[in-house]
């Protein structure tokens, strides 16, 4: 019984913060990883989501902040440790799409809001739960990356420079944390069915049913797929993986 349930529960007696917990990939995780065993601290931005949160994930902490604040990421992670104890897996998720332009007529001023969110909220989330885990000689994290993170986009100049950035984050963060026993990784989903999905393909004038029929798979991910990679991820089943990247891409990148 004890073997059944651990199988159930892999996740069992471990804190594990989700930023970006609002959007549809985040709250599934969430979801998941509190099904798995986990406590889960939720890091959103509006308030509306942290509302929607607490009645989809009864008993999870849910923490409003700003990831690119460095005092507010502080506080998150303050937090997690005053009301759970620690911080066993983080999925260093939150991001933004921004706008799609041309590169000469992309606002200036957007071009470092993407960045500001997809970069500096990765590398100050990396800054200050890695020192959390190095400390207890343990701990995974999971970055957000991309397809783009591999590949170029047209119009797409902010996210896919920033998705780019998070790859070379996740490699260096690997190469710190990895003698510190902490495993650092990253997963680069395609076209998943999401409200970014949709705002993208509308803006550069197609429908996401469109974008679905470019992937040999023929269908969009889902976002509990998603979830389910970042659940491996954070398990012991994955422990020899890092500063690696996980494609969740329905073949699109292969050829």
């Amino acid at each position: 019984m004890e073997d059944v349930l651990a199988r159930a529960r892999p996740l069992d007696g471990r804190v594990a913060v989700i930023t970006g917990a609002g959007g549809v990939i985040g709250r599934a995780t969430a979801s998941l990883l509190a099904e798995r065993g986990a406590r889960v601290a939720c890091v959103v931005r509006r308030e509306a989501d942290a509302e929607a949160l607490r009645q989809a994930i009864p008993g999870a902490v849910v923490i409003q902040a700003d990831v690119t604040r460095e005092d507010e990421v502080e506080r998150y992670v303050g937090e997690t440790l005053g009301l759970l104890g620690g911080i066993d897996i983080f999925f260093n998720n939150a991001g933004i799409e921004g706008p799609q332009a041309a590169i000469a007529d992309y606002p200036t001023a957007e071009f470092m809001r993407v960045l500001e969110v997809n970069v500096l909220g990765v590398f100050l989330g990396l800054k200050h739960v890695m020192p959390v885990m190095t400390a207890r000689g343990s701990g995974v994290i999971v970055n957000m990356g991309s397809i783009a993170s591999s590949i170029g986009a047209a119009k797409m100049s902010g996210y896919v420079a920033s998705k780019h950035a998070v790859l070379g984050l996740t490699r260096s963060a690997a190469l710190e944390a990895a003698p510190r026993g902490v495993r650092v990784n990253m997963i680069a989903p395609g076209f998943i069915d999401s409200r970014m999905l949709s705002v993208i393909a509308t803006r550069l004038g197609g429908d996401i049913e469109g974008l679905a029929r470019r992937t040999p798979d023929r269908r969009l991910g889902k976002p509990e797929e998603v979830a389910r990679a970042v659940a491996f991820l954070a398990s012991d089943e994955s422990r020899y993986m890092n500063g690696t990247s996980l494609m969740l891409d329905g073949g699109l990148t292969v050829g």
